[in-house]
């Protein structure tokens, strides 16, 4: 990223909201005078990638011009560091230290419902099934598809959003299965896996009696 957005997002992530002008004083003790100007349209491009949200009116104890705060969005949160993989590494091994793995694949299987659940994919033709499960999928950190070939219809999956803890965690790959077999409401036969060091993990989705 661009050194000066890189900065506008530390301003903001440090104060939580910040006007133009405080945020031209922030930047200008950092990197040398710079105009307010240059940084809108910096915000601007932010704004642009889901970054930084709308200005928005900041309450004034005194009369005054209004004065437009802004503020990081939910996404902003991936530009900083974050350890969501050892967390997760870390409570999956208490699971399976202390559950048995009926009970833990049981949990697991409830957070993929749950997911799931969180799709609200239609009651529709498996196609379009297929195509809301890909939306879904893709929204979450994965990078799915689907064709139609002389297998079938195929869902392939090349990208693992926690390639780094399902590789020690098989039960995470059981739980991405029963994921993908809620989304499009058939049960799948996975044909490929990359943990096996294939090049995706790859779904043979046969057709139902709705279809």
């Amino acid at each position: 990223m661009q050194q000066t957005r890189r900065h506008i997002l530390e301003i903001l992530k440090e104060r939580k909201e910040a006007t133009i002008d405080e945020i031209v004083t922030a930047l200008s003790e950092r990197i040398g005078k710079i105009t307010a100007v240059t940084v809108r349209h910096h915000l601007e491009i932010l704004r642009g990638d889901g970054l930084v949200a709308a200005p928005a009116v900041r309450r004034r104890s005194a009369p005054g011009r209004p004065q437009y705060v802004y503020t990081l969005t939910e996404r902003a949160a991936d530009q900083f560091p974050n350890n969501y993989q050892g967390l997760a590494a870390g409570l999956l091994e208490q699971l399976r230290n202390q559950l048995p793995a009926t009970q833990m694949n049981e949990i697991l299987n409830g957070v993929a419902e749950s997911m799931a659940g969180e799709a609200m994919v239609p009651d529709a033709p498996l196609e379009t099934r297929l195509d809301h499960a890909v939306a879904y999928l893709d929204e979450h950190g994965y990078t799915a598809s689907w064709v139609q070939n002389g297998q079938g219809l195929i869902l392939s999956i090349t990208n693992c959003p926690y390639e780094q803890v399902s590789c020690r965690n098989p039960e995470l790959c059981k739980m991405d299965k029963r994921l993908v077999d809620s989304l499009v409401g058939v049960t799948t036969r996975r044909i490929s896996h990359q943990v096996d060091g294939d090049d995706a993990c790859i779904y043979l989705v046969p057709r139902d009696k709705r279809d």
